[in-house]
């Protein structure tokens, strides 16, 4: 029996892509090896590899002033190895604070350099994104996390400013159309949109790295790995494949522009409902909802805990919210199915029939 999934990550992911990893497993390409046990330096993994990063930058629109990297370490280890790279002893990155995984940045950039947080929503529990905020004149990049996670807010505008944009992506990316010239660096975890865990891109811009004075481990700089084409070490092969395969699904859907309009109908299809609904009210200001993770809560205790239950017999998975948070989150990444998102807005309404 197959779940309507709508874990937060690792998380769903197409079941043509499921479908063609499981038998490569077993024998990769008709070659009698396994993706797994291939080497690295094959020419069909460097095959694999050289294609992962161009339609990266086909589907984004990224021209070859940027490198695409597929890392280890996921996003978190983003958060030092960013300010590590970017940032020097003495000179000041902004970051916006509106949630955990913004909040853990700072905490790491600390200790390379001058932080300065210019705006955060954390008094107000994160559930808006800060609009107004001032640069200081010194300012290196600041750091954005576009779509939040835990809370379900996203930056439904990407500031304006005059330094590069460095953003942590991990939820987002691939869901909807950017303007790289804002950017100076993007990273994201792949087990949100991607792929599996396992294997965390950057695209960053070539001029952007190597101006600092400090000397950093050879693995951890961005340097190493744009010389050496994500190929330094071994790479993470299954699911830097995965991916892969997960982005020419993704290019045969249309592409990116064609995958925002369907995610957007998406969110519009569960936020309409709670908006409604008299069981459940909204967790953010709507303003700055998120098209990828929607949180809300149900109006009572009781009630909250009759909906999961509900939810389980309707084979709905991953609907509980962050633990630190409560209430309930649907992710619907790229590859959740409008039946999945129109089968949870059913059983919503049917709830409240039962219970309003």
């Amino acid at each position: 029996m197959k779940l309507h999934n709508f874990s937060s990550g690792p998380a769903i992911l197409p079941q043509s892509v499921m479908e063609e990893a499981a038998k490569a497993v077993i024998d990769w390409d008709g070659m009698g090896l396994s993706i797994l046990e291939i080497s690295h330096r094959s020419k069909p993994f460097v095959a694999v590899m050289d294609e992962a990063q161009q339609l990266t930058k086909e589907l984004l629109n990224i021209g070859d002033d940027y490198s695409v990297l597929f890392l280890t370490g996921g996003a978190s280890s983003q958060f030092y190895m960013t300010a590590m790279n970017l940032l020097g002893d003495t000179e000041t990155a902004a970051y916006i604070d509106t949630g955990n995984w913004s909040a853990k940045a700072i905490k790491e950039a600390k200790v390379f350099g001058n932080v300065v947080e210019v705006a955060s929503s954390k008094a107000g529990k994160y559930v808006h994104i800060p609009k107004e905020f001032t640069l200081p004149n010194d300012t290196k990049y600041l750091h954005i996390t576009t779509n939040n996670t835990v809370q379900g807010t996203q930056f439904h505008q990407i500031p304006e400013v005059n330094v590069p944009i460095v953003a942590d992506m991990s939820s987002d990316i691939f869901s909807r159309t950017i303007d790289i010239e804002k950017y100076g660096l993007i990273y994201a975890g792949a087990q949100k949109n991607m792929g599996p865990a396992g294997t965390t891109m950057v695209i960053v811009r070539n001029d952007f790295v190597g101006k600092i004075n400090r000397q950093i481990p050879t693995m951890l700089n961005y340097q190493t790995h744009i010389d050496k084409g994500s190929m330094f070490n071994t790479p993470p092969v299954f699911p830097v494949f995965v991916s892969l395969l997960t982005l020419r699904w993704l290019k045969a859907q249309g592409g990116v522009e064609a995958i925002q309009k369907i995610n957007e109908a998406k969110a519009k299809l569960v936020y309409d409902e709670i908006d409604v609904n008299p069981c459940f009210r909204g967790r953010v200001e709507t303003a700055d909802r998120s098209l990828m993770n929607v949180t809300f809560f149900a109006q009572t205790p009781e009630l909250e805990t009759a909906f999961f239950e509900v939810a389980k017999a309707a084979n709905i998975s991953g609907v509980g919210g962050y633990r630190t948070i409560g209430g309930f989150r649907a992710s619907i990444y790229n590859a959740m199915s409008m039946a999945s998102v129109e089968h949870l807005v059913k059983t919503m309404r049917d709830f409240a029939k039962e219970n309003a």
